[in-house]
Order: structure tokens, then C-alpha cells, then sequence
């Protein structure tokens, strides 16, 4: 397991065919404010990529662009609707087809409130994440040992968790519940763009 870390964009050929876990770092929770830091990227194979952009990026990243916007790989994200989100706003694609381990946990671990992807990847992988950088500077000159540990652990382990929610999502009768709800994650994402990040409009009032 190694992780590579890349300056603007990602290397060509560097990702296995299939799915690809992806996870962002930004400056903060508003997207058109907070800029976009780095995009980590892994195929499951057991290593991970981070590409860092740096400020006054122009997000050219056409290589990581072209895995993104590619209509033949499943992105797989943890709370996907804020991730397609900075990649939209930044980067100028949209990273579908979607699978949303956090939506997919809403749908069938309905015995709890917990769908962090620490609690996810405790229950399901008996494995166990740190949260210690999740609040850092992801801006800063340098990115620390940790800071890149963190990233990359929070693609690591999409892949499995996929394959174990899969099974619960077909055991409940909820997979096709499920996949309209990740077919319809891009556009939520562009509504928080458009500034309906908090209104619900199929709201009765």
C-alpha cells in the first residue's frame, strides 16, 4: 500500500480500469469560498493518489479530469453531494455515474444515526480511522505526513464498504431505491451550486 502524492494533476495511466474511490479537500464547507485542495483518487488495488492544487490553481488537471468525467467508471464517494459539488464548482466536470456510501448507509442501517465513514468502516471492516486532521489547514505550503494519511485512508476503503453495503441493500429490497438516489445526486449537488443548499424544494411548505 503506498501513497502518491502529485502537484496539479494526475499522472496518466496510473489507475486500473472500474471504479474509482474519490474524496476532496477544500478550505472550508462553502464551496465558492472555500477552494478546493487536494482530490484524492484510488482504485481499490491498495494504493492511493492525492493531487494537490495550489493557490491560483487554474484546475487544469486533464488527466484527472478525463478519470472523473468518464461515463464508464462508477465514482465512489462518502457523502457524495458535497464532493461533486467542489469537483463541479472547480475542476468543471461532473463525476458520475455516483455511489454514495453514506446515502447507502441512511437507506439500510436504519437501527442508527451514526453514518460517519469511522463508524461505517468500524462496523463493517472492523478496521479503525483517525480523525485527528480532518479539521487542518489543507491550503498550507506543505502537506504533513498525517495530513496525507488522512486524506488517503478516506478513499481506502470505499471499495469494500460498497461490496458489504451492497449486500445489506439487497437483502432490504432497497437497491433500486438506492440507485435512483445516486442518479440524483449530481443534480442535488447543482442545486447547492445554483444556492439551494438548504431548501428542500419538494417541500410542501
Amino acid at each position: 500500500m503506498t501513497v502518491y502524492f502529485h502537484e496539479e494533476d494526475l499522472p496518466a495511466d496510473v489507475l486500473r480500469p472500474g471504479a474509482v474511490a474519490v474524496d476532496t479537500e477544500t478550505m472550508g464547507l462553502i464551496t465558492p469560498r472555500d477552494r478546493l485542495c487536494v482530490v484524492q483518487i484510488s482504485d481499490g488495488s491498495g494504493d492511493e493518489h492525492l493531487v494537490r492544487f495550489n493557490p491560483g490553481s487554474d484546475y487544469a488537471a486533464p488527466n484527472l479530469k478525463a478519470v472523473l468525467a468518464d461515463p464508464d467508471r462508477v465514482k465512489l464517494y462518502h457523502f457524495a453531494r458535497f464532493d461533486l459539488a467542489a469537483i463541479q464548482h472547480y475542476l468543471g466536470v461532473v463525476a458520475a455515474p455516483v455511489y454514495c456510501t453514506k446515502t447507502a448507509s441512511r437507506l439500510v442501517r436504519t437501527y442508527t444515526d451514526r453514518h460517519g465513514l469511522k463508524e461505517l468502516v468500524r462496523e463493517l471492516l472492523g478496521a479503525e480511522l483517525s480523525k485527528v486532521q480532518q479539521s487542518s489547514d489543507w491550503g498550507g505550503p506543505v502537506l504533513s505526513e498525517a495530513q496525507r494519511d488522512y486524506a488517503a485512508s478516506d478513499v481506502r476503503y470505499l471499495h469494500a464498504l460498497k461490496a458489504e453495503l451492497d449486500v445489506r441493500l439487497a437483502r432490504e429490497g432497497r437497491t433500486a431505491l438506492a440507485q435512483a438516489c445516486f442518479e440524483f445526486l449530481p443534480h442535488r449537488a447543482a442545486l447547492d451550486l445554483a444556492g439551494w443548499p438548504e431548501v428542500d424544494i419538494f417541500a410542501h411548505v
